[in-house]
C-alpha cells in the first residue's frame, strides 16, 4: 500500500488516513484547513479524540463550554490542544484561517473533555550530535488518555530523528501501536527523508517528504533525516494495544545501531582526512 500521503487542497479535509482505508485497528487522523468565518462539526462517536491547532486562530465549542486556539505556526511553539471523549460533538469555528489536525482512537470515555495546555506538557531535547532534536509529549504519559500517544518533534536541518531506530509493532517483544507522521518543513521547498523497514522481512522503503504531507508507519522501524537548510517538525498520533498508564511502554531499538546511545559521536570521520 502507499504509505506517503499528499495533501489536497482546502476548504475542508486535506489529509485523512482512516482504520478503513489502513486496515488499521486504533487509529485514524486526518488534517483540516478552514477559511475565516467556516464552521465545521466534528463527532468523536466511538473513539477518543485530540484536536491540534497548527496554524491560525479558531474556537471549539463543546456544549456550554468554548476553548480558543490560537498558533501562528508549528514552528512558533507548543500550542493548546482539546482532548475529547467519545460521544462528543465538537463545532470548529475558524476566526482566521485556521488549520488543525484531529485523531482519534477507539475508547470506553475514561476521561472528561479538557483543554491541555502547553505548560503541562513536557518538553525535553533528545539525542545528541547529528541525532540531536527536541521532542515535546503534548498527550503522553503522565497526561490522561485511554490509547492516544501524541508527539511534536523539531529537527534543525542536517540532523536526524528516531535514530537508534526503533519499532512498536509487536514485533522483538515491542508494543504494538500504529502511526502517522505529518510533515512540516521551513522553508517550504524543503524536504526530509524518511525511511520504513524491517530487518526479519524485505519490507524497506525510503520516502522523499515535504511540508504537508503524511507518513504511514505500519510496520518497522522508521528513522527520519532532515536535509541540510531545512527545518522539519513532525506530529506523531499513535494509538494501539497499550492502555493508560502502560502508554509510557518505551519501543524496541534497532540493535544493529543502538550502541550510539552510549557516545554520539562515536566512529565519526574527522575532516580533513590529511594534513598539509
Amino acid at each position: 500500500m502507499n504509505h506517503l500521503l499528499r495533501p489536497g487542497k482546502g476548504p475542508g479535509t486535506v489529509l485523512e488516513a482512516t482504520r478503513a482505508s489502513v486496515g488499521w485497528d486504533y487509529l485514524q487522523y486526518k488534517v483540516v484547513s478552514l477559511e475565516a468565518g467556516q464552521t465545521v462539526t466534528e463527532r468523536t462517536e466511538g473513539d477518543e479524540i485530540a484536536l491540534v491547532p497548527l496554524s491560525g486562530s479558531g474556537r471549539v465549542s463543546v456544549g456550554g463550554e468554548v476553548f480558543e486556539l490560537s498558533r501562528e505556526s508549528v514552528f512558533h511553539g507548543r500550542a493548546p490542544l482539546v482532548y475529547a471523549p467519545p460521544g462528543t460533538e465538537l463545532v470548529v469555528e475558524a476566526v482566521t484561517a485556521f488549520e488543525y489536525a484531529v485523531g482519534g482512537a477507539p475508547a470506553e470515555g475514561k476521561y472528561p473533555l479538557r483543554l491541555i495546555e502547553p505548560s503541562e506538557m513536557k518538553s525535553e531535547l533528545r539525542g545528541g550530535g547529528p541525532a540531536r532534536r527536541q521532542v515535546n509529549h503534548i498527550l503522553a504519559h503522565p497526561l490522561p488518555a485511554e490509547r492516544l500517544i501524541l508527539y511534536e518533534v523539531y529537527v534543525p536541518g542536517g540532523a536526524w530523528s528516531g535514530w537508534p531506530p526503533h519499532c512498536h509493532d509487536g514485533k522483538f517483544g515491542s508494543p504494538y501501536l500504529e502511526e502517522t507522521y505529518y510533515y512540516r518543513v521551513a522553508p517550504e521547498d524543503g524536504f526530509a527523508i524518511h525511511r520504513n523497514y524491517a530487518t526479519d522481512t524485505d519490507f524497506d522503503e525510503v520516502l522523499l517528504v515535504r511540508s504537508g504531507d503524511l507518513v504511514l508507519v505500519t510496520e518497522g522501524f522508521h528513522p527520519v533525516a532532515a536535509a541540510p537548510g531545512s527545518n522539519v517538525y513532525f506530529l506523531n498520533f499513535l494509538a494501539g494495544e497499550l492502555y493508560d498508564d502502560a502508554r509510557a511502554t518505551p519501543p524496541f531499538d534497532d540493535p544493529a545501531y543502538a550502541w550510539i546511545k552510549d557516545d554520539w559521536e562515536a566512529g565519526k570521520l574527522e575532516l580533513p582526512l590529511e594534513k598539509g
